[in-house]
């Protein structure tokens, strides 16, 4: 068990059988009455983000979560299966569980998934990752004056926004927390 003085970013916490993980909080304490905390509270299962208060020397139940390192092996179906590093055992996690991150998966590519009691509810893949470019527009020689830019397709089909002088079969650098390229990688 915990308390509200334990409430932090990050923090995670089981409300009616379900995680929450603490995206903000603020300790208040009005002029008269009982100091509280207020935060704002993302599902852990579904994403959704809410807000509530809790009263100062308020229990709470921590979440009992586990993070392991799996490596990302192939598509199955419109599942994708992963393996635990250490144990080599697999599970399958649905596009619609990975969200967005199902675009920077390539195989092999070793990823945090976090549990929650044994069953997987979320992974975060590598703060960057190194796609190459599969499709685009041709870009203009001397159309180098402005920060213009231009859509472009990625191998795992994420569409991200680069700058002209970038073609296919480039290789970017993205930023999985933004999805923005970051830069191009050499060789």
């Amino acid at each position: 068990m915990a308390d509200t003085s334990d409430i932090r970013k990050g923090f995670k916490m089981l409300i009616d059988g379900v995680p929450y993980v603490v995206v903000d909080h603020q300790f208040v304490k009005p002029g008269k009455g009982q100091a509280f905390v207020r935060t704002r509270i993302k599902n852990m299962m579904t994403g959704a983000v809410i807000d509530r208060t809790f009263k100062s020397g308020e229990k709470l139940e921590k979440a009992d979560t586990e993070e392991r390192t799996m490596q990302y092996l192939y598509p199955e179906g419109d599942a994708r299966v992963f393996m635990d590093t250490q144990s080599y055992e697999q599970l399958s996690l649905t596009d619609e569980q990975l969200g967005d991150n199902v675009h920077y998966l390539l195989d092999g590519t070793e990823v945090s998934v976090m549990l929650f009691q044994g069953r997987p509810i979320g992974v975060t893949p590598p703060t960057f990752v190194e796609l190459e470019v599969t499709e685009t527009e041709p870009g203009f020689k001397g159309d180098t004056s402005s920060n213009t830019t231009k859509p472009a397709t990625l191998e795992t089909g994420l569409q991200v926004n680069v700058p002209l002088f970038v073609n296919v079969g480039d290789k970017l650098k993205i930023d999985t927390r933004t999805g923005q390229y970051v830069e191009r990688v050499k060789g």
